[in-house]
């Protein structure tokens, strides 16, 4: 592995502790002004500094973050499609020489397993691997699930491989119950999803289990600026993740 390309991994996954807290706030790709995100930037800046990566689409970050910041930048490069129609039916967006430009630490796609369109999303993947190993950007792979597929470690371990096979160097999936034969059938790094808003304390309770149970990180969105204390709640999912607090003492600090 190039110089690059583990440079960049190494900081999406700190060194220091092997594990990483991803905010994700890329859902307007698909969901248009999602609660909590109507306007990005003031919803991201106070986050910042406990986050150690941002996932999020070229047209946000150009438009609503900083350039000064020095997050690391996971960038979202595949969509056009929303919840009006079929969420799987998804091609790239954006080409690898713009993500360059953007200095990104990481790209990201999603894939449709056993959805109409599983074999245009898995080549979209295989594909912008082939363009991000030329050039040392990583690509994470997120395993999207379709309405009508089951989130169990079957399927989710049949994605995950299946991504890690293609080359993703990062695979982003859901938690689920026996998650670590997950973890133990995929050959690269797992960071888990969080999901739809729950309660606070049940999201720690989340990461926690998925840390436990061999996930290296949480790539959260909602829990987190959905939250009614946004900076708490990543500050917390941080102790959980990165410091190994229970989720209780960590709760206890919100």
């Amino acid at each position: 592995m190039d110089w690059g390309m583990q440079n960049r991994l190494a900081r999406i996954i700190p060194r220091e502790t092997g594990r990483a807290v991803m905010l994700a706030v890329d859902h307007g790709y698909f969901q248009g002004p999602t609660t909590g995100l109507e306007r990005p930037g003031e919803t991201v800046a106070p986050l910042l500094p406990y986050a150690d990566s941002l996932m999020l689409t070229r047209g946000v970050l150009r438009q609503c973050i900083d350039a000064t910041q020095r997050v690391p930048i996971v960038l979202r490069v595949s969509g056009a499609t929303s919840v009006l129609g079929e969420l799987s039916d998804e091609a790239l967006t954006v080409s690898m020489e713009d993500a360059i430009r953007l200095n990104v630490s990481a790209v990201a796609i999603s894939i449709f397993v056993g959805s109409p369109n599983e074999r245009r999303t898995l080549a979209n993947l295989a594909k912008l691997v082939d363009e991000g190993e030329k050039v040392g950007i990583p690509v994470l792979a997120v395993t999207a699930v379709g309405r009508d597929m089951v989130r169990d470690a079957r399927y989710l371990g049949l994605c995950c491989r299946i991504a890690a096979e293609l080359g993703a160097r990062i695979v982003k999936t859901y938690y689920c119950d026996d998650f670590e034969e997950v973890v133990g059938g995929c050959p690269a790094p797992v960071v888990i999803a969080g999901g739809k808003k729950i309660e606070e304390l049940e999201a720690l309770q989340l990461a926690d289990n998925a840390i436990a149970r061999g996930a290296v990180g949480v790539d959260m969105g909602r829990n987190i600026f959905q939250s009614a204390n946004p900076v708490g709640m990543i500050r917390a999912v941080k102790q959980v993740v990165q410091e190994r607090k229970s989720p209780a003492e960590a709760f206890r600090s919100l």
